[in-house]
């Protein structure tokens, strides 16, 4: 069981080398920013337009991180220090929208990011 467990350990550790040697500067910088932004790092304006009319329908714009998904978009804004809204917004074949970052940001090209939540992992035993 030992050895089955190792064996994996060490084909999972040579595929995330792998895959780490073939990622581009851009795909990790890419990856580094979007991290970012699931963190409440970066500031970001989400625009829904109707693509027939050309119209703005909606704009979004703080410290905000998406979710597309099954044709609806899941916008959550971190909007104080432990305050946050979240907006659904449902897409359709003229309603889309497009996400521009408004401030540059640092996401080195040489590293990954690993974030770690204390909160999740150990839990608030003072809270109910």
């Amino acid at each position: 069981m030992t050895k089955k467990l190792t064996a994996a350990v060490a084909a999972v550790l040579t595929g995330a080398i792998v895959v780490t040697g073939c990622s581009s500067d851009a795909d990790v910088a890419s990856k580094n920013l979007s991290k970012d932004a699931d963190q409440f790092k970066i500031h970001r304006r989400v625009v829904f337009f109707n693509g027939i009319s050309d119209k703005y329908l909606l704009s979004i714009e703080g410290k905000c991180s998406i979710k597309d998904e099954n044709h609806q978009l899941e916008v959550t804004c971190k909007t104080g220090d432990d305050e946050y809204k979240k907006h659904f917004l449902g897409l359709s074949g003229n309603v889309s929208y497009f996400v521009e970052q408004l401030e540059a940001a640092e996401a080195s090209r040489y590293h990954y990011k690993v974030t770690f939540k204390p909160e999740v992992i150990i839990p608030d035993i003072n809270h109910p």
